[in-house]
């Protein structure tokens, strides 16, 4: 039976990929800062689920979350970076330096952290790597800024790490969904719950299962085939237009 690492699977995509993976026939340790919810879920999936509460952020607690798994999780055949998040939604110049320090060390710092952790067993294993961006890495837009710089990063790691592991079996993909409906928005501004009501209404939006499903199917890809980049957006959503700051005339 494979084994994979789900990052920030307390909710949104990373719980929803965690009930996909099961399902399929995986067993997953399932990470994330909220014990109460990984608990649910732990009882929910059965012993297919191993659980570990921490802050990603945390270097120390993820080694020793890493060095407690129980044997017959050890061996990591995927490694799912999902854990992430978006802060404040103003322009740079009246955004909180808390808040862009917080989404790099979360995006960005952690990510890396992980992910070098794994690398060992991963090359030895020939296993994969799914790493959760952002369309915002590409497109930018007012109030985006560091979130959109993060996720610019994470696409970029993949790329290289794809060079980097080139002849050893290792596959790296970089998914980048556009506009899906978890708790990001509410998140994202301190839980106002009408802002993420209102940015979600009459959108018919993408959901966690959409991408939880996209990540199963590249993880169960035959070992010769490589997802490098995977952009995807609802119907709904587009790109934005231009801006044109006019002078009065």
């Amino acid at each position: 039976m494979k084994t994979a690492i789900v990052t920030g699977a307390t909710s949104g995509i990373g719980e929803a990929t965690t009930r996909a993976l099961v399902g399929a026939g995986w067993q997953v340790i399932a990470t994330g800062r909220r014990a109460d919810r990984l608990a649910p879920l732990a009882a929910e999936l059965g012993e297919r689920v191993h659980t570990a509460a921490f802050d990603i952020r945390d270097a120390a607690a993820l080694d020793v979350a890493l060095d407690a798994l129980p044997d017959r999780f050890s061996g990591i055949d995927l490694l799912v970076n999902n854990a992430g998040l978006a802060l404040g939604t103003v322009p740079a110049q009246a955004a909180k330096l808390d808040d862009w320090r917080t989404m790099i060390d979360t995006n960005v710092t952690a990510l890396v952290t992980v992910t070098h952790r794994l690398l060992p067993g991963l090359i030895e294993r020939k296993g994969a790597i799914v790493n959760l961006a952002s369309v915002a890495g590409t497109y930018p837009y007012t109030g985006g800024n560091v979130y959109g710089g993060t996720k610019a990063f994470v696409r970029q790691l993949t790329l290289n790490l794809r060079a980097d592991l080139h002849g050893t079996g290792v596959r790296v993909s970089s998914i980048e969904p556009g506009m899906v409906e978890t708790e990001f928005t509410l998140v994202r501004t301190g839980g106002d719950q009408s802002a993420s009501d209102t940015l979600y209404a009459g959108s018919d939006p993408m959901t966690a299962e959409d991408i939880a499903a996209t990540i199963l199917w590249i993880a169960a890809l035959p070992p010769h085939l490589n997802v490098n980049t995977l952009e995807i957006m609802p119907v709904s959503q587009s790109f934005a237009g231009f801006q044109v700051a006019r002078t009065k005339q």
